[in-house]
């Protein structure tokens, strides 16, 4: 009986994540062919709480990049990501850890950043992302009445669940 219990716990468990790397796959799938371009996997990562290096991401592409066309297909995708999460490769931040950070980062203590001001430090410090991965951050995780980011908000989708 605990085994059945076991076994229908991993059987969600792997749902929920299989649906989380389909919901950030098709968020970039723009032509809705199951194909996303090369550039958006970096962001694909992050939006599931990985935080691989540039490099990371430049080996990962040349892996699963359909004969060099510049685009996944969700086909290659899925098993190459399926192994990044059995060989738990790209290990997720703590949920305590990324609210730290973003305290460090909101000086007045409001619980908010403003776009620019997480702009000014997301592509100046450490591993700088670019223009176009925050426009794409800051449409997803701005609010929209008070244009702000509510950080706590936030860090429940920079991570992934990942017990298998």
């Amino acid at each position: 009986m605990a085994e059945n219990s076991k076994s229908a716990e991993a059987t969600v468990l792997n749902t929920k994540i299989l649906k989380k790397l389909k919901g950030a796959f098709q968020a970039f799938d723009t032509k809705s062919d199951n194909t996303v371009d090369i550039k958006e996997i970096g962001t694909i990562f992050y939006s599931l709480g990985f935080f691989p290096t540039q490099a990371d991401l430049q080996k990962f592409t040349s892996e699963v990049e359909d004969e060099r066309s510049g685009y996944i297909h969700w086909d290659r995708f899925l098993p190459a990501m399926t192994k990044v999460l059995l060989e738990d490769k790209f290990p997720p931040i703590a949920d305590e850890l990324l609210l730290q950070a973003f305290e460090v980062l909101d000086i007045e203590k409001r619980g908010y950043l403003k776009p620019e001001e997480l702009t000014n430090y997301m592509t100046k410090e450490g591993e700088p992302f670019t223009q176009e991965e925050m426009d794409e951050m800051l449409t997803a995780f701005t609010d929209e009445e008070k244009k702000h980011i509510y950080y706590k908000d936030v860090i429940p989708h920079l991570t992934l669940e990942r017990k298998m």
